[in-house]
C-alpha cells in the first residue's frame, strides 16, 4: 500500500495540470466574457486572425507564415527554418494540452506576429478554428 500512497500526489498533480484544447478554449472564453459580456468563441474570427497580415514583421507577418495556410500540415519557422509540427490538435494531439506551454507560445508568437499579447478572446477564437470549427 505504501507505494500506491507515494504515487497518489504525483497522479493528482498530473491530472490537475493536464489540459485539453476544449478546456483551454473555455478558460480563455470565460476570461474574455469578463471583459466582453456574452463572448462566444468563433472559428470564423479565429480563421481570419490566423490568416491576417499584421504588418509588424516582414518575415513573420501572420500565424500562417510559419504554420502554413493549412494548420493540419507541418510548418517551418520563417526566420530560423526550424520545422514545426502541425498546429491543429487533430493532426498533432500534443497541441493545447499543457497550459504553461500554451501560454508561453501564445506570449512569444503573438508578440512576434501581432506586436502585442493576444487577448483572451483571440486565444479562444484561434483554438476554436484550430480544433476544426472551420
Amino acid at each position: 500500500m505504501k507505494p500506491l500512497l507515494f504515487l497518489l500526489p504525483v497522479l493528482v498533480t498530473a491530472s490537475v495540470q493536464a489540459a485539453t484544447p476544449t478546456n483551454l478554449m473555455k478558460d480563455y472564453a470565460t476570461e474574455a466574457s469578463r471583459q466582453q459580456g456574452g463572448f462566444t468563441p468563433s472559428a470564423q474570427r479565429g480563421a481570419a486572425l490566423y490568416q491576417r497580415d499584421f504588418g509588424i514583421s516582414a518575415k513573420l507577418p501572420s500565424c500562417s507564415s510559419c504554420h502554413r495556410d493549412d494548420p493540419t500540415q507541418a510548418g517551418q519557422h520563417s526566420v530560423t527554418g526550424k520545422p514545426i509540427k502541425p498546429l491543429a490538435p487533430g493532426a498533432n494531439p500534443e497541441r493545447f494540452t499543457d497550459r504553461a506551454k500554451v501560454d508561453k507560445w501564445f506570449g512569444r508568437n503573438c508578440k512576434e506576429v501581432m506586436g502585442r499579447d493576444c487577448s483572451a478572446a483571440e486565444k479562444a477564437d484561434l483554438i476554436a478554428f484550430l480544433t476544426g470549427g472551420r
